[in-house]
């Protein structure tokens, strides 16, 4: 045949026709290698598709968020938003954000320099959005008054809105400062807050789980604050109706009404010479005012007392004394100052005396009754501050 060498010519017939089956062999060789491009083409489709009905899910989400807050009284905007953060997870990035609250009185705004809002592709309801300071506070119509800062701005929430299953705020080295002037009214190394739902349902009698930590805080709003303090708070709240946009002062008029209160599973209080450990229960009377007791464990007695304004009273008492007639010191000279460190000495000896020995952290301390009246704050019998009213 042409075209053929005289080798080809000799083989048998048969041997002949076999050649042209290597092409499908050849084909057969191709399909380990375009399988895997084949399944990655479809994945990548799907992934894809995916992420754009996640991230629909996480704008309506973070959309139904603002509009509880709107129906509050809180309305939230910003400057600028977009949505990105492909294909590995979602953004929404919103500059100038500002948050207008218009059911406190008098009525004021803050403005943060940014909020991004993260959600994972299969989670898209639960948003985490880290905020960059400063921050500022400015009454409506007015100059701004307070500013805050922080290394670390978190905030998280999770649930489908509007019926909230739990969220968190946490800071790193957080300062407060008057904005004019610059007066710094509160710092901390770190503040976390968190609340989740423990029992009920968002919509019918929720029992609420808060807590509060933070360290080394300091601020100038008491004289027991100057020193740098750590604390811890868990609390269990019940006798809520429900957990519908409402401000929080209709909020413990429900818990007085249903009878509920506030549990406190944990309190502890830290400075560098007292520690406090308690754990008690308060409720809410007709007044709006807390009642209840907390048992504490105090190491460092002598150095809390002096911090509580309980001397001032004292002081108080013996300077209208001497004004009045001067008897005190005219009758002995220095006996007004005699009087008060007595006084003084008395009062802690008093309280420890009243009080039953324990220990923490192998410190030797006292147990005594954190007692609530109608508002008025006492340790045993010695009244040393106000609650103000919740509602």
């Amino acid at each position: 045949m042409p075209g053929e060498s005289p080798l080809s010519m000799m083989r048998p017939p048969i041997q002949r026709a076999r050649k042209p089956a290597a092409g499908p062999a050849r084909s057969q060789r191709r399909w380990p290698i375009l399988a895997p491009i084949a399944v990655a083409v479809v994945l990548a489709g799907l992934w894809s598709c995916l992420w754009y009905y996640s991230a629909s899910i996480a704008e309506r989400t973070l959309a139904g968020w603002a509009e509880r807050e709107a129906a509050a009284g809180r309305v939230y905007s910003c400057g600028s938003q977009s949505i990105g953060g492909f294909p590995l997870s979602i953004h929404a990035h919103c500059d100038d954000a500002t948050a207008a609250i218009k059911n406190s009185q008098p009525p004021y705004t803050v403005q943060a320099k940014s909020v991004t809002f993260a959600a994972e592709v299969y989670h898209p309801t639960r948003l985490i959005g880290d905020i960059a300071g400063p921050l500022t506070l400015t009454v409506l119509e007015g100059s701004p008054s307070l500013t805050a800062n922080w290394t670390r701005a978190r905030l998280a929430v999770r649930g489908v809105p509007p019926d909230p299953e739990g969220g968190s705020l946490e800071f790193e080295a957080l300062g407060v400062d008057r904005a004019v002037g610059g007066e710094s009214l509160f710092k901390a190394k770190s503040v976390d807050f968190h609340g989740r739902l423990i029992g009920g349902s968002p919509r019918d009698r929720p029992v609420i789980e808060v807590t509060l930590r933070f360290a080394g805080a300091t601020a100038t709003l008491h004289p027991l604050l100057a020193a740098p303090l750590d604390g811890e708070f868990d609390a269990i709240m019940r006798g809520l109706k429900d957990l519908s946009p409402k401000p929080w002062a209709e909020r413990f008029r429900e818990m007085q009404a249903t009878g509920g209160g506030i549990e406190i599973k944990a309190l502890r209080l830290a400075q560098a010479k007292a520690l406090v450990v308690g754990a008690g229960a308060l409720t809410v009377n007709a007044h709006g005012k807390l009642d209840g007791l907390v048992r504490v464990a105090i190491v460092g007695i002598e150095h809390i007392v002096p911090l509580l304004g309980v001397y001032r009273l004292i002081d108080q008492s013996l300077d209208q004394l001497s004004r009045r007639d001067g008897a005190l010191d005219r009758l002995i000279p220095g006996l007004g100052s005699a009087i008060r460190e007595t006084a003084n000495a008395s009062l802690i000896d008093s309280l420890k005396k009243m009080g039953e020995p324990s220990s923490i952290d192998k410190q030797a301390a006292i147990i005594l009754p954190l007692r609530f009246s109608d508002g008025s704050i006492y340790v045993g019998i010695l009244r040393v501050g106000e609650a103000p009213p919740l509602f």
